[in-house]
This record gives C-alpha cells, sequence and structure tokens, in this order.
C-alpha cells in the first residue's frame, strides 16, 4: 500500500441537524475521524454539548405531534424519498464508509449501503401494511407511537445501524435524536442532508455526534426522551440499562455476540469451513453476529484448520479502496491494539496459532491492518472463545459429540446469532432449535432484512427490521367502548 497522501486537509463539520437545520455547535471540543487504511485524520466533529443535546431533544419533543398525526402513507413516502435519496449517493457513501471503517469498497456498495436501502424500502412497505388498531370485545386496542426516541448506533455498520433505527422510528410515527458513533459519523450526515433535501418536517430527526460518556449519557438521561434504541457493547448497554431504570425509560439493546458454527459430523466440512471464515472475516470481523468459534468433531478439526487456512490466506488484505481488496483494516487503533492483545492472550493460553498473528501485515504499515487469524485446539473456556474479539480472528473448537457440540455453544453469555451446518436439513434445523441465540443460519442460510433480528442473554433485547422492528416503537392503548 503507497504513502498516505497527507495534502488532503479534513473535513470540518462544526454543525449538527437540529429542529430541521445545520446548528453550530456549542462545544468546544472537536474529534478526529481517522482513515482506517491510512491512520491520518479525515475529519474532526463536534463532541456535542449538553445545550446541544436539550436542543435536539427540544426539537423532536416540538416536532411529535404533528408527526404522529401524519398519515402512514405520508410517512412511508417520506421513507421511501430517503431511500431514493441514498440511491443516488451510492458511490460517495460507500467511499466515506471505506475510509471510516475499512470495509472494503466492493462490500460497502452492497452491504454496508445495499443493505439500509433495503431495509428503509422494507419498512415504507411493512408501514402501509400495519393495521394500527383492533377490535377486541368492547375494547378498541390502538398502537401508538412511544414518542421521542434517542438512537444511539455503533461505527462497524454506520448507515446500516441508523436506519434500522430511525426507519421504524419514523414509521411508527415518532421523532428521533441520533446519537452517531464517533469514530465513522459521516454516513449519518449525510443522512441529515438527505433527509433534509426530501422535505422531512423539522425536528423529526436531529442528528449529533459525540463520545458514548458524555453526549451519549445525557442523551439517554434527558427528561423528554421516551424511549431508548442502543446498538454496541455489552458492557455500554450495562450502563445504559442503569441510566434509563431511573427513570423507568423503555429500551432494546443489540449488543455484543460470540457465535458458533457448528458443523455436526455428517456435514460437509470443507464447504462449512471456508463459509465460517467468509462470515468470521466479513468487515474484517467487525460484525456483532460474526462466526467467530468453529465447532468441529475433533476427528476432522485438521481437515477444518488446514481449509479455514488456506481459505483465509486468499483473502485479498489491502486498500479497502482498491476493488481488488477482500479484506480491509480494522476500524481504529484502539480497536488494532484490541484485536493484537486478544491474539496474545489465546497463545499465552495454548491456542495453537495456525496463520496470522500480531505482525503487521507486510506493505500495510500505515493504517490498522491484522492478519487474518486462525486458532486451532481452543478450548471452551479461553478467553479467544468466551469474550467477543470484533477483528478477523477464527477460533476452532473440537468436540467429542453432539451433546458437547451443543453445551459449547450455548456455553458464552451471548446469544445473538449461531449456525449449523448437516447433511440432514431436518437434523439440522432440531439442534438450530436448541441454540440459545436470536437468529441461527441453518446450512447457510441467507440473512433476511425483514425478519426478527436481535439478542438473548447478555446480547440484549428487542428486535429490529421488518414488523419487528416497527412493533418496538408503538405502545399499546385500550379504549373501553
Amino acid at each position: 500500500m503507497s504513502e498516505p497522501d497527507l495534502s488532503e486537509e479534513p473535513q470540518v463539520q462544526d454543525c449538527l441537524y437540529l429542529g430541521g437545520a445545520w446548528v453550530a455547535s456549542t462545544a468546544e471540543d472537536r474529534i478526529e475521524v481517522h482513515e482506517a487504511g491510512t491512520g491520518r485524520v479525515i475529519a474532526r466533529v463536534a463532541d456535542a454539548s449538553e445545550l446541544d443535546i436539550d436542543r435536539a431533544v427540544q426539537a423532536a419533543a416540538e416536532a411529535q405531534p404533528a408527526w404522529s398525526a401524519t398519515a402512514a402513507a405520508e410517512r412511508a413516502e417520506h421513507l421511501r424519498a430517503i431511500a431514493h435519496g441514498i440511491v443516488e449517493r451510492t458511490e460517495e457513501l460507500a467511499r466515506s464508509i471505506s475510509r471510516e471503517v475499512g470495509t472494503p469498497i466492493r462490500h460497502s456498495r452492497a452491504i454496508q449501503i445495499g443493505n439500509p436501502i433495503q431495509i428503509i424500502e422494507g419498512t415504507a412497505t411493512v408501514l402501509q401494511e400495519f393495521d394500527f388498531q383492533e377490535e377486541i370485545g368492547n375494547v378498541l386496542a390502538l398502537r401508538e407511537p412511544i414518542g421521542v426516541i434517542a438512537a444511539i448506533t455503533p461505527w462497524n455498520y454506520p448507515l446500516q445501524q441508523v436506519v434500522a433505527k430511525v426507519a421504524p422510528a419514523l414509521a411508527a410515527g415518532c421523532t428521533v435524536v441520533l446519537k452517531a458513533s464517533e469514530v465513522a459519523p459521516l454516513t449519518a450526515f449525510a443522512l441529515a442532508e438527505i433527509a433534509n433535501s426530501v422535505g422531512l418536517p423539522a425536528g423529526v430527526l436531529n442528528v449529533l455526534t459525540g463520545k458514548g460518556v458524555t453526549a451519549g449519557e445525557g442523551l439517554v438521561s434527558h427528561p423528554l426522551v421516551d424511549m431508548i434504541s442502543f446498538t454496541g457493547s455489552t458492557r455500554a448497554g450495562q450502563r445504559i440499562s442503569r441510566l434509563a431504570a431511573e427513570r423507568v425509560t423503555p429500551l432494546t439493546l443489540e449488543l455484543g455476540g460470540k457465535s458458533a458454527s457448528v458443523l455436526l459430523p455428517d456435514a460437509d466440512i470443507e464447504k462449512a469451513a471456508k463459509f465460517a471464515v467468509y462470515n468470521a472475516f466479513l468487515n474484517a470481523g467487525q460484525t456483532c453476529t460474526a462466526l467467530t468459534r468453529l465447532l468441529v468433531p475433533e476427528g476432522v478439526q485438521e481437515l477444518a484448520v488446514a481449509t479455514a487456512v488456506e481459505t483465509a490466506q486468499k483473502l485479498t488484505l489491502g486498500d479497502p479502496l482498491d476493488e481488488a481488496t477482500r479484506l480491509g483494516p480494522v476500524a481504529s487503533h484502539a480497536q488494532l491494539e484490541r484485536v493484537r492483545e486478544f491474539i496474545v492472550v489465546g497463545i499465552a493460553e495454548g491456542a495453537r496459532l495456525a496463520t496470522g498473528g500480531v505482525e503487521t501485515p507486510p506493505g500495510l504499515e500505515h493504517g490498522y491492518f491484522v492478519a487474518p487469524t486462525v486458532f486451532a485446539d481452543v478450548r471452551p473456556e479461553m478467553t479467544i472463545a468466551q469474550e467477543e474479539i470484533f477483528g478477523p480472528v477464527l477460533s476452532v473448537i473440537p468436540y467429542r459429540d453432539e451433546a458437547e457440540a451443543l453445551e459449547i455453544a450455548n456455553g458464552t453469555r451471548y446469544g445473538l446469532a449461531a449456525a449449523v451446518w448437516s447433511g440432514d436439513q431436518d437434523r439440522a434445523v432440531a439442534f438450530a432449535r436448541r441454540l440459545r441465540a436470536g437468529t441461527v443460519e441453518v446450512n447457510g442460510g441467507a440473512f433476511n432484512l425483514q425478519a426478527p433480528f436481535g439478542g438473548v442473554k447478555q446480547s440484549g433485547h428487542g428486535r429490529e427490521f421488518g414488523r419487528y422492528g416497527l412493533e418496538e416503537f408503538l405502545v399499546a392503548k385500550s379504549l373501553q367502548l
């Protein structure tokens, strides 16, 4: 990879989108946004002040009555207009995410931008078909918008995670204050530009940036916030839960994962192992549903490891803006250090390093690159088998029989996703039913953006996408006639 271009001046974003206008932040501090592939500063954004947060929430609260009174068809048209605006800016937004997060450009177009478009359009369709009332004997049961939503989103899928909250919230008739991740905030500002350009009423969507410990906590503690929707780490989710409990504010949480891909004895080992690598290393492993534990019968561990190593080594690691790149950098220096620390711990605890490691890949000294790493002989109690790493690290865990495989798969504090492979579909489904996870892929089944998505245990609660996502932002009311 070539030397970083130091001639480009960082973008300065001093304004926040509040009440339908771009308003200068009252905060003095600015947060640097780094390019994942080079490490250099590409933008500086505001670290929202208490006054900024109050203005955003006040704007959302003032807009709430009128927005909730609009017809569902009108809200659906606003959503479709926003989706069209994203389509028109696909290349620009994809490049922005590739620079901020490190996602290879081809994946940015298809997933980082393609998925949000599908989510918004799907939500608009659900909205037009949704029945907001039903008769139950002498009762007219209504589904009404909860009110002002505090939406806090992570950096790994900076547009998808935003629209997974904003689209159903707006569809439900709620207004939103979005705190975008300070690591990758630029697409959130672009979304605000699009919303403004298509005539979304002032105050319905408000966008600010800031650190979690200041802006995030200030937002979730605001007395006019009616609900919190958070995606991020389990640790941060625990903190937000405590703050929400003080005001009994309802919340949905989509948190961490340590997902297992279980290869039953009759599975196609090589096919499933290849799939596991591609899944675990998507977005450089920075995916909450990444299948980072590969559980295989102990007699075929070496075949699975050899296949995983061969597959990992074929992934072209490099500049995320290069069309040939299949594996980009992690998003930040802090993330780079975190992943390296886990690799060191894995080796120290006795796992066998089959490929990769902590050394900087040759020619990639600039930026936050981690070589695709595969561990073998991993025991279920090891740190790398229990904790979310959020990097391109796969742990191969051998098991003796199906009962042990199930015990290992369910043996973490997480329960976001999982996968199972078998030559017998019925056997795979039966095993999947016993997995404690919100989403289970059966023999490589495709992810569906209209199906319910969310976790159990310390992976959170609540669901996103489709009808299930819309319902999270509604509250039931009974009119006794």
